[in-house]
């Protein structure tokens, strides 16, 4: 499922040089002003994992949290974030209160140090050696706050490369394209680690 988080406002994928993230962020440029916040956000995530609960069959254990359909073995719900996203996938990361099960966030933008002590479940962050949204200082402080959280966790950092190579990252700079493609295959180990059952 991939959600449509920007409520019809995305960011030009060629975006002017004028144009100003954190304006947009704050609903400069949406039709009807809204931000591109939490208020706004949670409520789409929400509806999500409730459409794959019921849509789909997902439910909740009452003794573990994790989720599981009819009489099949135990089924947990993973998400990735890719930038705006990540927030969301750490927000949500939530087990103990039926929400996100694993988490995968990719040169993370916004997410607070609140929202990283609460997560519940593992959780890996693919980063970019320059990102002024999450540079050296915030991931450093990242890695202590998910020590401190006691659930499994990693931090790839990925030399040669700048905040947004794992979607927008050029095919033919050899770091780039290796950043990008190890990013994708170590999604799915986690994700293949962590949302089976023990």
């Amino acid at each position: 499922m991939i959600p449509e988080l920007f409520d019809g406002d995305p960011i030009p994928l060629n975006r002017p040089g004028d144009f100003d993230i954190v304006a947009w962020r704050d609903g400069k440029y949406h039709p009807q002003g809204k931000a591109h916040a939490p208020e706004n956000i949670d409520p789409i995530v929400d509806a999500c994992v409730k459409e794959l609960r019921t849509r789909y069959g997902f439910k909740v254990c009452p003794k573990c949290f994790t989720f599981w359909a009819g009489t099949d073995p135990l089924q947990k719900i993973g998400a990735i974030g890719y930038c705006f996203g990540a927030k969301y996938v750490v927000r949500h990361l939530r087990p103990d209160l039926g929400k996100l099960d694993v988490g995968f966030i990719v040169h993370p933008s916004w997410v607070g140090e609140e929202e990283l002590h609460a997560i519940k479940g593992p959780i890996a962050v693919s980063a970019a050696e320059t990102d002024a949204i999450f540079p050296a200082e915030k991931r450093h402080e990242s890695e202590i706050i998910l020590k401190e959280t006691g659930v499994p966790y990693q931090i790839a950092l990925f030399s040669g490369v700048a905040h947004g190579f794992a979607v927008r990252g050029d095919p033919n700079n050899r770091s780039a394209r290796y950043a990008k493609e190890s990013t994708f295959f170590h999604s799915l180990q986690w994700f293949g680690e962590y949302l089976r059952d023990e």
